[in-house]
């Protein structure tokens, strides 16, 4: 699973030594907070990738790791069997177009993403926790009256 870091101004993707073979990158993944669009949480990462990996880690059903190549398009894939991921669009960032991940933090990082967060980059699970959690709306049930004989 990969450790995403949150500030104002950047989402980090920080990548285990293992993580950073298999993905070829020598780096963690920065991506400027600004350039996120939109963020989806899926049950089956496998069915948003698109293109081939150049370079990168691909078997089929167990790891796809890497910048992945379609026509015109580059993403940046990091996803281990069918467990639950986050897809990232991107606009106006010079590398990726789209983040995929396996992370168990999808949720908590779309709510990170709606707070104003500290300059220190911290773990969107912390963010995440440390947030007010609104309270569910308390259904009023209907009476159910005897009818009249």
């Amino acid at each position: 699973m990969v450790t995403l870091l949150l500030d104002q101004t950047q989402l980090e993707i920080v990548l285990s030594p293992i993580e950073r073979a298999s993905t070829f990158h020598r780096h963690n993944v920065r991506i400027a907070r600004e350039h996120i669009t939109r963020v989806q949480l899926t049950d089956d990462a496998w069915t948003w990738l698109r293109g081939v990996p150049g370079p990168g880690t691909h078997i089929p059903g167990i790891l796809a790791a890497g910048t992945w190549k379609g026509a015109g398009t580059t993403d940046f894939v990091l996803i281990r069997r069918r467990r639950p991921s986050v897809v990232i669009d991107l606009d106006g960032d010079e590398q990726y177009q789209r983040l995929i991940l396996t992370t168990r933090h999808g949720l908590a990082l779309t709510q990170a993403l709606r707070l104003e967060v500290t300059d220190e980059p911290a773990d969107v699970a912390d963010i995440a926790s440390t947030a007010p959690v609104p309270l569910p709306k308390q259904r009023q049930r209907p009476v159910i009256r005897p009818r009249p004989a």
